[in-house]
């Protein structure tokens, strides 16, 4: 019992910092590499392992708009959103969305997890720290939102409504 607690106040604290954590921290950018992302900036390239299988870069999503959505399978508001994001890619994916699920620090056998048990129809990338760095991401969830030039055009540290989404993906598809 005692471990159990200690486990929950250790996530309830990431949670609770990861939630309100405030975007651009300036702890990581000794350590973050040449290219980060900026609103309003190109997109840093990637590539990374993807799952169900092979490699998903930005390079071949160009002419997209791109939903990147940074979670982990252990944070509750990353649960919570999976559901609308999973819709917003089915919804709109035939007009040229894509929804890529970025699972921060995990394994692949974590995110396929997350991909099954929430039936996703949009990829999810492994990230070895890459993506976090790039997006000065310190915090869960986290929403980056891309137009199909490749153009950061808004971050969002922390869980976003139904509405909020949608709102940010009709902004993009326009």
């Amino acid at each position: 019992m005692f471990r159990a607690a200690l486990v929950t106040l250790g996530t309830a604290a990431l949670l609770a910092g990861c939630a309100s954590a405030a975007h651009g921290g300036a702890s990581q950018a000794a350590s973050a590499p040449p290219a980060v992302a900026h609103v309003g900036q190109p997109a840093p390239a990637w590539s990374e392992p993807a799952v169900p299988s092979g490699t998903l870069s930005l390079a071949s999503l160009h002419g997209k708009a791109v939903y990147l959505n940074f979670f982990a399978s252990w944070c509750p508001p990353c649960n919570e959103e999976a559901p609308t994001l999973n819709a917003l890619q089915k919804q709109f994916g035939s007009r040229g969305l894509q929804v890529v699920g970025v699972d921060v620090l995990e394994n692949a056998r974590k995110a396929e997890q997350f991909r099954s048990d929430h039936k996703l129809a949009y990829p999810a990338v492994v990230d070895d720290g890459t993506l976090r760095n790039q997006y000065d991401v310190n915090g869960l969830p986290v929403h980056v939102f891309i137009d199909r030039g490749g153009v950061v055009r808004d971050v969002v540290v922390g869980e976003l409504s139904a509405t909020d989404m949608r709102d940010h993906v009709l902004k993009l598809l326009r």
